[in-house]
């Protein structure tokens, strides 16, 4: 998956000078190995769905970290060490994504892993890697649970000392939105749906909460089957139930073909989903009709903040075949926190990493603090992001645009 020194220096002959857009050699499974003159190898994992429906967000992620490995070898941010990257595919599968977590801990030079991208994926890996003590830092997971418990909503405990997050959860972005399409929209009459998976099932938990206790009406509920395509049946319950607007929890695969079924089947109504359909393969799905769905999504844009200029033109310079997709910045802002984690043990010890260096990465993290890509990074008692930011987008003409950044006010 990765390459070594021997094979580091035999590509910087062919290659001549590295540069920040070349620093390294990656092979096609997204190893890097970006040489900074020898030293101490230090391994980040990247776990995400990089086959399949959602690979789109997952090889964002994984280009997102190798340039933020890139970057730190280039500026030998960490004096003495170098830092390759091993990307491994979980097809969005928690079986799948387990057996990824018991590869990482089995390699003595992994020191942290980015990832997953789906939170019921996390839940497979959590206990794995904090048995082993390795840190775990997720750009993308936002299920209350991973953090403070199954029972969140009235006790939260901690489950893992192990697991941290740069994205907020769900526990703000469900509410968050509830309160936009309620109080903005002026939607009063909901069809709810989910794909019955962690993330989607607890985001349209906590929007249902949410919308309910400002005064709006639940028409309908419906759970489908991820495998699905036709949504036929679903699509004529909600027109049939006077909705003026479809919540749905889950990723894009799904609410793109609902959205334009919905449409065909005469309910011209919106759909607004979170940050798991913020992707343009929705809007690619959902055909013409899609103008006025909604979703939200982590942080402000991108492409909107001044912190995330440079991140934006070195991955384009980069020369990376996929876009940075939704997750990018928190990806690049996760392998960062991993990296200054990193750099927090090895100058506490005199210049080099000590033997229990997994043990002391994850305690260092719990103190990480930077500026990044996404803005302030730094991490609270459970390991969540302190960043609670978020934005509504809505389709127009074909994209999504930034129509409302701010945070949840409870």
């Amino acid at each position: 998956m990765r390459q070594r020194s021997l094979i580091a220096i035999t590509a910087a002959l062919a290659a001549g000078a590295l540069t920040l857009t070349a620093c390294g050699s990656r092979d096609d499974d997204g190893g890097s190995d970006s040489g900074n003159g020898g030293g101490t190898t230090v391994v980040i994992g990247v776990d995400a769905p990089m086959t399949g429906d959602l690979s789109a967000l997952g090889l964002g992620i994984k280009n997102s970290v190798d340039l933020a490995v890139k970057t730190a070898n280039k500026e030998k941010y960490v004096e003495g060490v170098t830092f390759e990257i091993e990307a491994l595919d979980d097809q969005g599968q928690p079986s799948v994504g387990q057996q990824n977590a018991s590869k990482f801990v089995a390699d003595k030079d992994v020191l942290g892993v980015v990832g997953p991208l789906n939170s019921s994926v996390g839940e497979s890996m959590q206990k794995v890697f904090d048995s082993a003590g390795l840190v775990e830092v997720s750009p993308a997971n936002t299920g209350p649970s991973l953090t403070q418990g199954p029972d969140w909503r009235t006790k939260k405990v901690r489950p893992y000392k192990s697991y941290f997050r740069t994205a907020t959860t769900d526990a703000i972005q469900g509410p968050f939105a509830a309160q936009y399409v309620y109080n903005d929209a002026n939607k009063k009459k909901v069809f709810v749906i989910d794909d019955k998976k962690t993330y989607g099932a607890g985001l349209a938990a906590t929007f249902t909460e949410e919308f309910k206790k400002l005064g709006g009406t639940v028409v309908g509920t419906e759970h489908i089957n991820p495998d699905t395509k036709d949504f036929s049946s679903v699509a004529t319950k909600v027109k049939n139930s006077g909705a003026d607007v479809v919540y749905y929890g889950g990723e894009y695969p799904q609410p793109g073909p609902l959205s334009k079924q919905i449409k065909e089947a005469g309910a011209k109504i919106p759909l607004v989903g979170g940050d798991g359909i913020k992707d343009d393969t929705f809007i690619k799905l959902a055909g013409t009709g899609s103008d006025g769905d909604l979703a939200t999504s982590v942080g402000a844009p991108v492409e909107e903040l001044d912190s995330a200029k440079k991140f934006v033109a070195d991955y384009k310079a980069a020369g990376y075949k996929e876009g940075y997709a939704a997750y990018g910045g928190y990806s690049y802002d996760s392998g960062w926190a991993i990296i200054e984690a990193v750099k927090k043990v090895v100058e506490d010890n005199d210049g080099k990493l000590p033997d229990d260096a997994r043990a002391k990465v994850t305690a260092a993290m719990q103190n990480v603090s930077f500026d990044g890509v996404t803005g302030k990074v730094s991490f609270d008692e459970f390991g969540d992001a302190t960043n609670k930011q978020l934005t509504v987008y809505a389709v127009e003409n074909g994209a999504f645009t930034a129509v409302k950044s701010g945070t949840y006010t409870g």
